[in-house]
């Protein structure tokens, strides 16, 4: 597996680089030819919390999880845990939703500190994704995967832009556009 690493506002030493790697490959078995895949790993400290946030993304789907620690050490661990622990638990959703889509993918177009968020009344970020029609099961595997509340998406059903949602009874919600 290919890894990207930055810091945000952290320096990135060669111990930090190195532990990661060696824990990202622990996710190497759950993936046919690893040496196409690269994860992008952002490391961050805020309020005086480690953060680490793993986004990877692949052909069929993103897997994305952010752990906020003490210690930065500790959430490359809690990280590497959230994702066994999605691939783990979608996995068999995983291969059966097998689709010729492409991957998604994010780019942030302005990336703001959270005291920058608190303020209210104004767009503080942008999110551009690009996506390629999918079914509503699989929008709702997205969201999932990526730990999110809704997923906007490209209805393949319908040929409409959509939303799923999670719904606090613990069902999903969709709604499309005309």
């Amino acid at each position: 597996m290919n890894i990207n690493i930055r810091g945000d506002k952290v320096n990135i030493t060669e111990s930090i680089k190195t532990y990661v790697e060696e824990k990202l490959a622990r996710l190497n078995k759950y993936f046919k030819d690893a040496s196409t895949i690269t994860a992008y790993v952002v490391v961050k400290l805020r309020n005086g919390k480690e953060i680490i946030e793993v986004t990877i993304p692949t052909d069929k789907y993103t897997l994305r999880a952010e752990v906020r620690e003490n210690d930065l050490y500790a959430a490359i661990d809690g990280v590497i845990d959230v994702l066994d622990r999605q691939i783990r638990k979608n996995k068999t959703k995983l291969t059966r939703h097998r689709t010729e889509s492409n991957p998604i993918l994010f780019h942030y177009e302005d990336e703001k500190d959270e005291e920058d968020e608190k303020e209210t009344g104004e767009i503080v970020r942008e999110k551009v994704i690009e996506t390629k029609p999918m079914s509503p099961e699989e929008a709702v595997l997205q969201m999932e995967l990526l730990g999110h509340d809704f997923y906007l998406f490209k209805n393949a059903h319908d040929d409409c832009i959509s939303l799923v949602y999670k719904r606090k009874d613990g069902n999903y919600g969709l709604l499309n556009s005309k």
